[in-house]
This record gives C-alpha cells, sequence and structure tokens, in this order.
C-alpha cells in the first residue's frame, strides 16, 4: 500500500507539471534521460555524444559524525540511426558510531552502485523506436544485493510539444537477482517506463520517470523526480527524490528504499 501512494504521488506530480506552459524547451540541445530520444537540433559532424556528471556530498561532525555521497556520469551517444546510452551511478553512506567502551568506529550503512547500457535504433516515424537495454544493480543493503535485467522492446514518444514531451516504452524481458538472505530468482518479466519531461522556464526544467518490471514473483518499480536549475552554461543544480520498490523481499527488509537527493550536474 506504501509503495501504491509513492507512485500516485509521482504520477500526480507528473500530471501537474504537464499544465503550464513555457516555449523554449525545443531550441535546447538533447540531454542525458533514461529515454533515447531523437535530438531537436542537427546533429553536429563527428562523435556526437551528450555526457553529463553529476556529485553530492553530505558530512557530518559534532555530536553526529558520518559522510554520504551521491554520483552519476550519464553518456548518451547519437548518430543518425540510432541513440545508445550509458550510465553508471553509486551511492554509500558511512556513519560513526561510539561502542560502550569509548572507542569510536565508523560503520559503512548504505553502498549501491548500478551500471545500465541501452541502444535504440530509430524507426522511421519520428520519435519511434526499437530498443535493447541491460542494467545491473549492486546493494550491500538492500532487499536485493544483486539485480540484473535485460529487456527489448519498442519506445514512442506521445507527446512532444515545444516546452515538454512524454515517451513510453514496452517490452519483454528477464531478471535475476540475489536477497540479503542469498536466495536466487529469475524469470521472465515485462518492462514498462514513461518519462515526462517539462521545460518550466529558460533556466529550468523538470522530469518524472517511473519504470516497472513486472515478473511471476517479483515486481521491481523505480521512480525519480527530479527539478534542474541552471547556473550557467555547462553546470546545473538537481533536485531529486527517488524510490525503489520490490513486492517480494526478506522479512527484516522493508518493500521500499528512497532517498532525496540535492546534487551540481556539470554537463559537456
Amino acid at each position: 500500500m506504501k509503495s501504491q501512494i509513492i507512485w500516485a504521488l509521482a504520477f500526480a506530480c507528473a500530471s501537474s507539471a504537464a499544465a503550464a506552459a513555457p516555449d523554449d524547451f525545443a531550441d535546447t540541445a538533447p540531454t542525458s534521460t533514461y529515454f533515447t530520444q531523437p535530438p531537436t537540433t542537427a546533429l553536429p559532424e563527428g562523435s556526437n555524444w551528450f555526457t553529463s556528471a553529476e556529485l553530492g556530498a553530505i558530512s557530518t561532525s559534532g555530536n553526529t559524525t558520518g559522510t554520504s555521497v551521491t554520483g552519476k556520469i550519464d553518456a548518451r551517444h547519437e548518430m543518425s540511426n540510432w541513440s545508445n546510452e550509458y550510465i553508471f551511478s553509486g551511492f554509500f553512506k558511512e556513519d560513526e558510531v561510539v561502542n560502550e567502551d569509548g572507542t569510536r568506529t565508523r560503520n559503512r550503512s548504505a553502498e549501491r552502485w548500478q551500471v545500465s547500457a541501452k541502444a535504440a535504433f530509430k524507426l522511421l516515424q519520428d520519435g519511434n523506436r526499437a530498443f535493447v537495454l541491460g542494467s545491473h544493480v549492486n546493494d550491500k543493503f538492500g532487499a536485493y544485493t544483486r539485480y540484473s535485467t535485460l529487456a527489448v522492446g519498442y519506445g514512442t514518444q506521445l507527446m512532444k510539444r515545444e516546452d515538454k514531451s512524454v515517451d513510453v516504452e514496452v517490452g519483454p524481458g528477464y531478471f535475476h537477482g540475489e536477497s540479503a538472505t542469498g536466495e536466487q530468482d529469475s524469470g521472465m518479466t515485462v518492462h514498462g517506463a514513461a518519462q515526462l519531461r517539462w521545460r518550466v522556464s529558460p533556466s529550468a526544467a523538470f522530469s518524472q520517470t517511473v519504470s516497472v518490471e513486472r515478473g511471476t514473483t517479483n515486481v521491481h518499480t523505480v521512480a525519480e523526480t527530479a527539478l534542474s536549475t541552471k547556473i550557467n552554461g555547462t553546470m546545473q543544480m538537481k533536485a531529486a527524490f527517488s524510490a525503489r520498490s520490490d513486492s517480494k523481499v526478506p522479512e527484516d527488509k522493508k518493500n521500499t528504499d528512497t532517498q532525496t537527493s540535492l546534487t551540481l550536474v556539470y554537463s559537456f
């Protein structure tokens, strides 16, 4: 029930975002997102890479001592017929605890790494594509310590305006995971995803992404709500809320993990 509430709020944010109508979205260069989309401007000759790197960190001292770091590298290669995207992200958190004998030790309380690659072949009609997607997550403290997926399918752009766009995709897939208790789980899935992108103003952009993989034993869902503001031509500030959910988890684990982050994004 808790996870259903989170997804309902996410879709509500996406729906409310679609109500406004700034008009500078079409003039921007293609940004790296979950979806591989045709660029809105003519591709330059040579290597057409669009890359962004983001980093956020929090360090506390005094009564509470700890460090948390989150980062992501997103690289997209645009060609006339193909659009390929490669993503690597990581998050870790360390806390300093005081033992009974008065000594202090630092314990890792969160550690997650994710890598994914996606290739999309652009079909004749603008915005349509056939894709293959592979991803692997290593989450030391998650309900699934390892989770790998492979999916193929079809994607299309349901809406494309000057200031906003909506993309969806669907297709069959396969997953293999290892739970925190060491139990192996695998099987066929149905992969589906949707994304809203909205240019709020010349210096701000909103995005809402939801990805669902429904298998015979588990429903794996990932959602992210993000608002980015431009600092200069290459730097942005990004505030994001993300949620990861699994319907099948060990008894001592919760179904949903959430993360709120504030990061600096450098595009080149």
